[in-house]
């Protein structure tokens, strides 16, 4: 995108302007469309299903390292290796990804698929703590292919899926060590957050102010469920963190529920120029998820509500092209055109987080709306992401919904959105399938 169409391309559609079609979706701020044929779930279902296949078969034909262990992350469209370095991040995604298959869905439970996930376990235990750090519990981003660390960030993400990875691993072996180690590497993370961030590495500058990203708390909550399946003590143990993670998300809910926004002041108040405005649709909508989720654990019917009303509705409505579909990457709450130069462009996970936060919101209330908001994003996701030549997704669009980078992995995109979003639709199809057939 040049600077000189810059201006034209930043005026969206705000929710309450007149809305256009796009292809056969009518993009309607209150859908009304009467509840789904069985058989039309049952189609859903079987796309899902036969989609994750392909996407696991891909990853497990080209991704793992049998020399040093690990996975390579960054493969070109047909599978090509294009670059070994590895990337914390997606090796932890990686093993979580695997085990969670292989725990919970029975065609998974496949010895391949186990031993991928073993080796990708064993390689993040030997590698990925970065002791010359200053902090023996502090995670390397990036290492090389045979595990020397390349790049330390100064946040919390690394360690995160660190411990999404070792958890669930734990879960298919019984190695009771592992989830020690997941558990006290969730007590350091607490402790940077919430106590003292010093460990992090990163020095407080007397012009930059604390601010409450809502990434932390996202992560803490999903961390928080993720270590708390099955386990009374380890809930009970986790239970106030999983309930501070809600308020502070809940604090980017601004402008009396108007916007959501990506960067807010610890009390919860709106911060100035492009950091506070800053607008990211998508993870919004996996906030909302996260919420909901976590709101119907415990019955509690107006956090229920607000997941869906506004972290699910609110980004989609401002969120969404209403000229060319899909969703965009980041907003100005202010309709100024964003900073981010990939701002316009339609990635792949928003639209994974959007297809599993309408399909949980439906099948929890059957609103019809929500189902027509969930079929408009599925329309959209699979004639635009999905590869049906050599398997797995394209990642990044433009924003008239073209292939800009056509390769199935790199530095952010791993085995994990895609998947995941594919593996949770399966399985919240089949509950809904279950229920009309009670």
């Amino acid at each position: 995108m040049t600077c000189s169409h810059v201006t034209t391309s930043c005026q969206y559609l705000l929710p309450d302007q007149p809305k256009k079609v796009v292809g056969e979706t009518f993009l309607l701020q209150q859908t009304t469309i009467s509840a789904m044929s069985e058989d039309t779930l049952e189609q859903y279902r079987q796309r899902f299903r036969s989609e994750l296949d392909r996407v696991v078969d891909f990853w497990l034909k080209y991704s793992l390292d049998k020399q040093h262990g690990g996975y390579f992350t960054c493969i070109g469209k047909d599978g090509k290796v294009y670059d070994e370095l590895k990337y914390v991040w997606l090796q932890g995604r990686q093993v979580w990804m695997y085990c969670r298959l292989y725990r919970t869905m029975e065609r998974f439970r496949r010895p391949e698929i186990l031993e991928a996930a073993k080796a990708g376990g064993a390689f993040l235990q030997r590698f990925a703590r970065v002791p010359s750090s200053g902090n023996p519990g502090k995670c390397a981003f990036c290492l090389t292919r045979d595990g020397r660390a390349v790049k330390v960030q100064r946040t919390i993400f690394s360690e995160c899926f660190y411990i999404m990875a070792m958890d669930e691993l734990a879960r298919v072996t019984g190695d009771q060590d592992m989830q020690s180690d997941a558990e006290k590497m969730m007590d350091q993370l607490v402790h940077w957050v919430r106590v003292d961030p010093s460990g992090l590495g990163r020095p407080q500058m007397p012009g930059d102010p604390p601010v409450n990203s809502m990434a932390v708390p996202m992560m803490l909550l999903c961390l928080v469920n993720q270590l708390s399946e099955g386990r009374p003590a380890t809930a009970q143990k986790y239970s106030e963190v999983g309930d501070w993670s809600v308020q502070q998300i809940l604090q980017h809910v601004q402008r009396d529920g108007t916007a959501i926004l990506e960067n807010v002041s610890p009390e919860g108040k709106e911060l100035p120029g492009c950091q506070g405005r800053l607008q990211n649709p998508g993870h919004a909508l996996e906030a909302g998820w996260f919420l909901l989720q976590y709101a119907q654990e415990r019955s509690d019917n107006q956090l229920q509500r607000t997941a869906v009303d506004k972290f699910m509705e609110v980004p989609f409505l401002s969120g969404w092209d209403k000229e060319h579909g899909g969703l965009f990457y980041f907003l100005d709450v202010d309709g100024h055109c964003p900073t981010q130069l990939e701002w316009n462009m339609k990635l792949w996970w928003p639209h994974c987080e959007a297809l599993i936060a309408y399909l949980m919101a439906y099948t929890h209330s059957k609103e019809p709306a929500l189902l027509g908001r969930f079929s408009q994003v599925y329309d959209y996701t699979f004639s635009h992401f999905s590869d049906l030549e050599h398997g797995e997704w394209f990642g990044y669009l433009s924003q008239e919904g073209s292939v800009v980078l056509d390769f199935k992995g790199g530095p952010f995109k791993g085995f994990f959105h895609v998947p995941r979003c594919l593996y949770m639709c399966e399985r919240l199809l089949d509950s809904l399938l279950e229920k009309r057939q009670d």
